[in-house]
């Protein structure tokens, strides 16, 4: 299932006229799928933002035109006697900040169409690197052909393209055939629910159930400070406006409150003015 399939059955479940997701997993990968409805899409950037973990299966020795085992084979080779030391020491290798050429078959864009769709058309593809960084790599388990890992990274990682990386480096190449999400930014596999879930959810009490499992909306930016305003101040952003602060802070963004409600995200700039950035309607 896609993630934008997967988001179109529970805006339907819910009956929600806006609805986003947060970064879409590729067909072959489950886990974790964080969903915007309504007011809560206008915060769902900053998930495409934020950092991600990931459970993989890389398998050394085969090569596909995907990077992952969905594609055509292009290229075997038998893979050597490997110990678990030289595999951990080439994995680590990728651990810090690195240039990545995302896979051919990402849903980035080039004028304006997904790689994937001009890949299968053998259209040609201008591939360019970008930084991106991986915290850490943990080697799982190590039983040839297959190498088991958990990866952190930030924003815009291919985990097919560090696949691709790690068996080129091991002289063996190599695909993904495992993925799964652990994490994406605030969120882990432990909250989630699977479709099953909220289908059995839907039938009970009228989707009363189904309700519970929406979170506020304010948790999947947790990690930017907060402010609390009066009504005349947020009257003020409302409108437009700036609104002049006597406090002791640090330019950026904040999350603004008004009586313990969240309100939206606001930025702070130069001589203590707060500017409307993402203000929520009730």
């Amino acid at each position: 299932m896609t993630s934008n399939r997967c988001l179109q059955k529970i805006k339907h479940m819910l009956g929600a006229r806006k609805a986003g997701h947060t970064g879409s997993l590729d067909p072959l990968a489950t886990g974790v799928l964080p969903l915007c409805f309504g007011e809560a899409t206008k915060i769902s950037q900053f998930l495409l933002e934020s950092d991600k973990v990931y459970l993989a299966t890389i398998t050394l020795g085969v090569k596909t035109d995907t990077g992952d085992s969905e594609g055509q084979i292009i290229e075997e080779v038998e893979v050597p006697d490997l110990d678990l030391a030289a595999i951990e020491n080439t994995v680590k290798s990728f651990v810090g900040s690195i240039d990545q050429v995302p896979s051919n078959f990402s849903a980035l864009k080039q004028n304006g169409v997904p790689l994937y769709k001009l890949a299968r058309a053998g259209k040609k593809i201008e591939s360019r690197s970008r930084k991106i960084t991986i915290y850490y790599i943990k080697v799982l388990s190590w039983t040839s052909p297959d190498i088991e890992v958990e990866v952190s990274c930030s924003k815009g990682t291919y985990i097919r393209s560090l696949a691709e990386d790690i068996g080129a480096k091991l002289g063996t190449g190599a695909h993904i055939t495992a993925l799964r999400r652990l994490k994406a930014g605030p969120f882990n596999l432990e909250q989630s629910y699977t479709i099953e879930d909220l289908q059995a959810m839907q039938q009970k009490d009228d989707g009363a159930e189904l309700e519970k499992c929406l979170l506020f909306m304010d948790l999947a930016i947790s990690g930017i400070p907060s402010l609390d305003l009066d009504r005349e101040q947020t009257m003020r952003l409302r409108q437009g406006q700036l609104v002049q602060l006597n406090l002791s802070l640090e330019n950026g963004q904040f999350r603004i409150y008004l009586e313990g409600q969240f309100i939206g995200l606001a930025e702070l700039r130069e001589g203590g003015k707060l500017a409307a950035k993402r203000l929520m309607q009730y």
